[in-house]
């Protein structure tokens, strides 16, 4: 029997699950859903779990956490385990995690992350550290992974105020030059065990109501009640990028890279994703990084352009993390991978 039908693959049933499962599954794995009560419809539905756990709260993973270690599972991170848990009780996880869980530390901070992009070479836009110095528009961004909950645009110091009243319990936030282009969400892979960074693939964020006002013209927003634009992300829609900014994008990505080696043990790997704006004089603007998958890897169940490139075959990044883990424990290098 092949080395790796003795693991399994778990992860938190939301965000990103069902690619994670089902590309687990298309590895041979067998596979586990943690899942709120309430949530398990679509892991049943669509065949991707072998087992699924029900919990009550997010915080009852650490109850059943020697539970899943007896079953030889091995966890993907996603979004949601890190927005629901904070980045201390992730580091404190003792399930065997695929990545490295000192990273989100540089992620969740967006100052310290700023400063790691920064040191990557990378363009990014302004950050006004007083309200006062505000000169153009400003995005406010509120520390954490919540989907683009709360943000919010401001125009000068005294709109900015009015804004953040609304806010009153959200201590850490950034207020950022906002920048216009095309928003682009660059999904990475980088493998630790043959020191290669690959590209997933591309996507845009469609956000409510934000994308929704563009559809209404400007005669028409006068009539309409007073609405505050939200930034909140409901789905993603797939992006071919013109193949002249490749040779940037990966560089873009090899430096990153090159940086957490510098600020982490082992620095990052796994997949990752740029989160930039492409400006008309095509400038690539990055405001942020995942050091995970992303949502915006949705799309590509059955792979993107850009894998179907290198590999020939369905190649979603749930797959990818897959394939990483089995030839980790066919070469008997897991402690390469894991976290």
């Amino acid at each position: 029997m092949a080395l790796h039908k003795n693991y399994k693959i778990a992860t938190i049933g939301s965000h990103s699950a069902l690619q994670i499962l089902k590309g687990a599954k298309d590895e041979g794995f067998s596979t586990i859903a943690i899942c709120l009560k309430g949530r398990e419809r679509p892991y049943k539905l669509f065949n991707v779990a072998d087992e699924i756990i029900t919990i009550n709260n997010y915080n009852e993973l650490f109850k059943i956490q020697d539970k899943i270690i007896k079953k030889n599972a091995i966890f993907i991170p996603h979004a949601s385990l890190i927005a629901y848990l904070g980045v201390d009780k992730v580091e404190s996880f003792k399930i065997p995690y695929y990545g490295n869980k000192n990273i989100l530390r540089f992620e969740a901070d967006r100052r310290i992350e700023r400063k790691w992009l920064k040191k990557s070479g990378l363009k990014l836009p302004r950050i006004f550290e007083n309200p006062k110095d505000i000169d153009r528009a400003v995005i406010v961004k509120f520390h954490g992974a919540k989907g683009g909950k709360g943000y919010f645009l401001a125009k000068n110091e005294r709109d900015f105020k009015q804004k953040i009243k609304s806010h009153s319990k959200e201590e850490n936030y950034v207020i950022q030059e906002y920048v216009i282009g095309v928003p682009m969400f660059i999904h990475y892979f980088y493998s630790s065990l043959t020191n290669e960074l690959e590209i997933m693939g591309f996507d845009k964020r469609y956000e409510s109501n934000v994308d929704s006002l563009g559809r209404v013209s400007a005669r028409d927003q006068m009539a309409l009640p007073k609405v505050d634009p939200s930034y909140v992300i409901v789905g993603n829609i797939p992006v071919v990028i013109r193949e002249s900014f490749l040779p940037r994008i990966i560089e873009m990505g090899e430096n990153v890279i090159k940086e957490s080696r510098k600020i982490t043990p082992g620095g990052l790997w796994g997949p990752f994703c740029l989160e930039a704006i492409l400006t008309p004089d095509e400038e690539i603007r990055v405001f942020e990084i995942s050091a995970r998958i992303v949502a915006g890897t949705n799309p590509y169940v059955e792979g993107s352009p850009y894998t179907w490139l290198k590999y020939n075959e369905p190649m979603s990044t749930g797959r990818r993390i897959a394939r990483e883990i089995k030839i980790a424990i066919k070469e008997n290098k897991l402690g390469k991978i894991l976290g």
